[in-house]
C-alpha cells in the first residue's frame, strides 16, 4: 500500500473503479448464468440431434445393402465413383451472449441424375438415404461447434467473475480502507495540533492579561 497516495482524490478514484468492478462482476455473473441455461438447452438438442444422425447412418447402411444386394456390389460402388455429390455450403456465425457461434447452411444438394431405367430403384433410394445422411451431419457440426463454444465461453466469463471476486474487488477495498484509515489519521493529527495551538495562544492571551 505504500505506492498508493492517501488523498481524497485517491480515495473518490478507488471507490468509482469499485463501483465498475461490482457492476461489471454481476453483468458477467448474469452472462455466465445465461451462458450456462444455453449450454443445458443445447445438449439435449444435441443429443437429439445425434440420435437422428445415428437412425440416418442405419438407413443409409441399409439402403446400400439391400441395392448392393439386387443391383450388385460393383454396380452401386461404380455409380458412386463415377457420379459425384454436389453440396452448397454457406458458413456464417450465430451471435450467442456476444459469443460469436460457427454455423453452417446447407442451401442445396446436387444429387448426380440416375435414370431408373438405366439403375434399379433400390440404388436410388441409397443415393438419397445418403443424402440425408449428409444434412443431418451438418446439423450435428452446428450443435456440436456451438455445445463447444459455449463451454468456452461460460469457462472464460467464470474464470473473469472469479478474478474480480477474489483478487480485484478485494484489493480496491482494500487500498479504499488503506487511504480512509490514514485519512483519518491525518484529521486526528490536524485537530491534535489545532487544539495545541489553541491552547498555546489562550495560554498567551492569560499571560498578557495577567500582566
Amino acid at each position: 500500500m505504500n505506492e498508493i497516495s492517501p488523498t481524497r482524490m485517491n480515495l473518490l478514484a478507488r471507490r468509482s473503479q469499485l463501483g465498475l468492478a461490482v457492476r461489471g462482476k454481476d453483468l458477467l455473473e448474469k452472462k455466465r448464468d445465461a451462458l450456462v441455461q444455453e449450454f443445458v438447452a443445447n445438449a439435449h438438442e444435441a443429443l437429439e440431434i445425434r440420435r437422428q444422425f445415428y437412425q440416418a447412418a442405419q438407413e443409409a447402411h441399409r439402403t446400400m445393402m439391400v441395392a448392393k444386394s439386387f443391383d450388385g456390389p460393383q454396380a452401386v460402388e461404380s455409380l458412386s465413383m463415377g457420379m459425384p455429390v454436389r453440396f452448397e455450403v454457406q458458413a456464417g456465425f450465430d451471435n450467442v451472449w456476444g459469443t460469436k457461434v460457427p454455423r453452417l447452411a446447407l442451401d442445396s444438394i446436387q444429387p448426380a441424375s440416375l435414370s431408373p431405367l438405366a439403375v434399379g430403384g433400390r440404388t436410388i433410394a441409397t443415393q438419397a438415404a445418403f443424402q440425408d445422411l449428409c444434412s443431418v451431419l451438418i446439423q450435428v457440426a452446428n450443435s456440436e461447434a456451438r455445445l463447444r463454444r459455449v463451454a468456452e465461453e461460460i469457462k472464460k466469463t467464470a474464470r473473469r467473475v472469479n478474478a474480480l471476486q477474489q483478487a480485484v474487488i478485494p484489493g480496491i477495498r482494500a487500498q479504499i480502507r488503506f487511504i480512509q484509515q490514514a485519512l483519518d489519521q491525518q484529521e486526528q493529527e490536524d485537530i491534535f495540533r489545532l487544539k495545541r495551538i489553541k491552547g498555546k495562544l489562550e495560554a498567551q492571551n492569560t499571560y498578557k492579561s495577567g500582566d
